[in-house]
């Protein structure tokens, strides 16, 4: 199959899913917030948790990339530091059409990579130490690649977005458990079948956000693969990079789960559980798509 085509295929069904995805989390806050509603007999409630879950997200899309970066301890760099790096970065920005985002390297012996920012005007990408030293020029443009893909598809703004509102589900979930249990409403005025479907709701809420959250990091690495392949026309440098990150991988020193998603390889321990609920598809997956494209 044309990889193109695939890819434009790949980008329309993006964006499709990420309207539903949203729809799919006002819906989910509104279902919490009538619980709110609920327990303290005030309809006015789910209006305030649904304008809350706006404002957060609002907070999210302008402080999440400033988070990432002094969460992952990088240090912004120019061409002068570190001229390899920074050119390849500039060249690629240069041929995807894309304003030149904003170059960091973390120092980490663990080979990965992540891009963030709320539109391409403001992209950061970062590239730890350990990808810099593993990887030749080929596999360190598909890499670098990748990222400026997730840029270019803006699959930045909407990671962002959702971990915020992923975030706050968690939150708003964990206070009604708490109202539910420690509320001073009478017995009498809490029916059992509602109290037991309040409670489902209010613990299942988080797991469901969390499970939507995956679906749409895993598709979206799929897409920054094919997208960087198209980009570089060389999707064997693609897949030799992800063959040297997967058998390269070790966790990262400064390991933070709610930036998972946005790492080219899953920067934590693994472990059965990182593995079931890892915001990554496997490399072998990764790879497959990308030679079944080369058909």
């Amino acid at each position: 199959m044309d990889m193109a085509k695939t890819l434009r295929k790949q980008i329309a069904q993006n964006h499709r899913n990420t309207i539903l995805i949203m729809l799919f989390f006002v819906a989910l806050m509104a279902v919490i917030g009538g619980i709110f509603s609920w327990l303290n007999s005030d309809p006015q409630i789910v209006i305030w948790c649904v304008a809350i879950s706006a404002v957060y997200a609002a907070f999210q899309y302008f402080f999440a990339d400033k988070l990432a970066i002094a969460s992952a301890g990088a240090h912004e760099i120019q061409q002068v530091d570190n001229p390899r790096y920074y050119d390849i970065v500039a060249k690629l920005a240069d041929e995807a059409k894309l304003p030149m985002p904003r170059v960091y390297i973390i120092n980490d012996s663990s080979p990965n990579a992540f891009a963030t920012g709320r539109n391409p005007q403001k992209a950061c990408v970062a590239a730890t130490t350990g990808l810099l030293e593993i990887m030749d020029d080929k596999e360190l443009r598909a890499v670098m690649g990748h990222e400026l893909s997730h840029v270019k598809n803006y699959d930045i703004r909407v990671s962002m977005i959702v971990f915020g509102l992923v975030s706050l589900v968690g939150l708003l979930s964990d206070f009604g458990l708490r109202v539910l249990f420690y509320s001073d409403r009478d017995e009498e005025d809490n029916s059992p079948i509602g109290v037991i479907i309040a409670v489902l709701v209010l613990i299942l809420s988080p797991l469901i956000a969390s499970i939507v959250q995956l679906g749409i990091s895993r598709q979206r690495e799929y897409l920054a693969d094919a997208s960087s392949a198209s980009l570089t026309g060389d999707p064997d440098s693609m897949i030799a990079a992800l063959r040297k990150l997967d058998s390269h991988s070790q966790p990262m020193h400064q390991q933070n789960i709610a930036s998972e998603g946005m790492y080219i390889a899953n920067p934590l321990r693994k472990s059965f559980l990182s593995n079931l609920f890892s915001t990554h598809p496997s490399i072998e997956s990764r790879i497959e798509r990308l030679e079944d494209a080369k058909k």
